[in-house]
């Protein structure tokens, strides 16, 4: 038998210990995130958040069909998203909020404002979706998730007015005044009871948004609800001077 020649072991063995690195280099898995990033892997949690932009809700507006609240999604300082997060339903109001909703959304977006156009059919959905989308912006402007500084903080307040007595029961009114504005109005107690329950589902929502389209009390009754609309005013004029406006 003819023996192996010393050399030729030693290359051998040199060869295979050269090709045993080499695979476990290969092997080894990458520390440098931007690797892992090039190879696929997920962004740092922070970054996907700020790529996103934070969310602020407005306040639910009420209205003769429904409740109707606005989420937004802002980012640097813009809307890039809106959606309502509660609206009419039931009946056909699932008809007419299928339908108005998502063209208030892009309007909302689009216009980067309130000072968006009703949809047609959809009256009230559009002035309760105005109320609480400006909301949304009022608590962005000052200061909230997405807003500016924190200076700003305390811009939008709200007051509550005097209980005025009716006939039919008590009205009190609050209102929410950012910028000197009314921003909104809302009855937390009307004539209730009977038909006074009617009575007030139909007034109350079109005396709201009356006040903040007039920006005093010099709102006109609402046909039918006489004594509700002039407590109405009343306790809106001393929610309005608390306030200052």
């Amino acid at each position: 038998m003819r023996k192996s020649h010393p050399v030729r072991r030693v290359v051998l063995t040199a060869a295979a210990t050269v090709s045993g690195i080499v695979l476990l280099l290969s092997l080894k898995p990458a520390s440098d995130p931007s690797s892992a990033q090039a190879a696929g892997g997920a962004l740092p949690q922070g970054g996907a958040q700020a790529a996103a932009g934070t969310t602020v809700t407005g306040e639910a507006a009420r209205t003769q069909y429904g409740a109707v609240q606005v989420r937004l999604t802002v980012r640097d300082g813009k809307i890039t998203g809106a959606e309502a997060v509660q609206a009419p339903k039931g009946g056909r109001s699932d008809q007419i909020t299928s339908m108005a909703v998502p063209r208030l959304n892009r309007e909302a977006v689009a216009a980067q404002s309130a000072e968006i156009d009703a949809v047609s059919g959809a009256t009230y959905t559009s002035a309760g979706y105005r109320q609480s989308l400006q909301s949304a912006l009022d608590q962005v402007k000052a200061g909230g998730p997405g807003g500016g500084s924190g200076g700003a903080q305390g811009a939008a307040r709200t007051v509550t007015g005097d209980v005025a007595r009716t006939q039919y029961g008590p009205v009190q009114v609050r209102v929410t005044v950012s910028g000197g504005r009314i921003v909104r109005a809302e009855a937390v107690q009307a004539p209730k009871g009977g038909h006074s329950d009617e009575v007030t589902a139909t007034a109350v929502p079109k005396l709201g948004q009356e006040a903040v389209a007039a920006q005093s009390a010099d709102i006109d009754a609402v046909s039918g609800a006489t004594y509700t609309s002039a407590g109405y005013r009343q306790s809106l004029q001393s929610a309005l001077d608390r306030a200052g406006g």
